[in-house]
């Protein structure tokens, strides 16, 4: 479901917006070359489409306006700039409560569902995780390099910084990862023995903790021969 805010707009028309609160006017094919060179380490990467109907959205709304090219560029172009009520609306959203972290780790997703593959693909993926956050990591430092030589670009550079942390404690995590599969190596799992992993098969207590860490309650068949201090069944 498409999250919108009290001014009615998604969260992804205001990173459109905040791209062009700094100076200058832009195109919608600059706006996203320019996520593509900063948002998307934090954020978002959008489609060209997707900067266009959000353009278009801003522009319905009047925060921003656009104007095409003269005959002295040999092909038209349409650039668009923030308006004050676009600047004040875009002010007032940075202003608020930005809301909980959502974290979606479809590495980490399949490493949960790791019983149901061969560990050697397991540590594949990780394997190629890292490799990609290093490249990755080296785009973020390179564009930290740019953002920090404009003095207009502070706070992208203070935002860029954060990234290039956030790649390198994942960097770590996933080296931590894949030194835990190497552990599990000769582990017999669920997948690996014969038969089905039926908990009704598992001879034991009958209060094993389920995954949450919790003991499920007695069976309620067996408080028939409880009794309390005067006689009755205890509650």
């Amino acid at each position: 479901m498409r999250q919108e805010t009290e001014h009615g707009l998604p969260p992804t028309a205001w990173a459109v917006l905040g791209l062009l609160s700094f100076p200058g006017e832009r195109t919608g094919y600059e706006l996203k070359k320019w996520a593509d060179a900063s948002v998307r380490f934090f954020y978002w990467s959008p489609a060209i489409s997707q900067i266009y109907a959000e353009l278009r959205r801003l522009e319905s709304r009047g925060y921003v306006t656009s104007a095409r090219s003269g005959p002295e560029e040999p092909r038209t172009k349409r650039r668009y700039a923030i308006t004050d009520a676009g600047r004040a609306a875009l002010a007032d959203w940075a202003g608020g409560d930005g809301g909980p972290v959502v974290l979606k780790h479809p590495l980490v997703l399949r490493v949960w569902l790791g019983h149901l593959a061969a560990p050697e693909r397991l540590r594949t993926l990780v394997e190629e995780h890292i490799a990609r956050t290093r490249g990755e990591l080296k785009e973020v430092r390179d564009a930290l390099a740019r953002a920090e030589s404009v003095p207009e670009w502070r706070h992208p550079a203070l935002a860029l910084r954060w990234s290039e942390r956030q790649h390198l404690a994942e960097l770590e995590l996933a080296e931590s990862m894949l030194a835990d599969l190497e552990g599990l190596a000769g582990v017999a799992g669920p997948a690996d023995r014969e038969g089905p992993a039926d908990p009704s098969a598992v001879e034991g207590p009958a209060d094993l903790a389920d995954p949450s860490g919790r003991k499920g309650p007695a069976d309620p068949a067996d408080r028939s021969g409880r009794e309390g201090p005067e006689g009755n069944l205890a509650p």
